[in-house]
């Protein structure tokens, strides 16, 4: 069994590349085919030195914030999000790329949730925070608040869906 905690970040890297190396290749073994509570299992064990090493390679990045908001919509709890409707677009910026940013958008509308690089919607909200620190918040493993208090996140427009989306969400849970 694969100790994830005891890999220097260099080699989580290239375990995750060579995960996606093979599902690109086709042999049957490839990152979006994990469980979601697999995927969150991966980031609990992993330190955030690791995290932070996959958050900067660019093709890792790419796959990982591809897959948490391909995910998101079989997370929401629709009960909970009746009678909502806002869009939030976030920022993610690049590493070592002033001012460049990986953009996605997200929206909640009546029990739905819809999300992808960019969905072309005005925003009620814009959220800015570094992809490892989202990573990390979106699999349960930090906290929103404390990310809002030390300034990790950032917010512009509406505070009002920001600071209630994630009740709107199951949060997964590792394995």
């Amino acid at each position: 069994m694969l100790e994830i905690g005891k890999l220097s970040p260099g080699q989580f890297v290239t375990v995750l590349e060579t995960l996606h190396m093979l599902g690109t290749a086709g042999a049957g073994v490839e990152l979006s085919s994990l469980s979601t509570p697999r995927l969150v299992d991966i980031v609990h064990k992993a330190s955030r030195e690791q995290v932070a090493a996959l958050a900067e390679h660019e093709e890792l990045r790419a796959v990982f914030l591809h897959e948490i908001f391909r995910r998101m919509g079989e997370q929401l709890v629709p009960e909970r999000a009746r009678n909502v409707s806002f869009v939030v677009s976030w920022r993610f910026p690049r590493p070592g790329a002033a001012e460049e940013y990986d953009r996605y958008q997200l929206l909640i509308e009546d029990g739905e949730c819809t999300s992808g690089p960019d969905l072309g919607l005005t925003p009620d909200t814009t959220i800015t925070l570094g992809v490892d620190d989202f990573i990390r918040m979106a699999t349960g493993v930090a906290a929103v608040a404390p990310m809002f208090v030390t300034g990790k996140v950032k917010v512009k427009g509406e505070y009002a869906p920001a600071v209630r989306l994630s009740s709107y969400f199951d949060m997964p849970t590792p394995n």
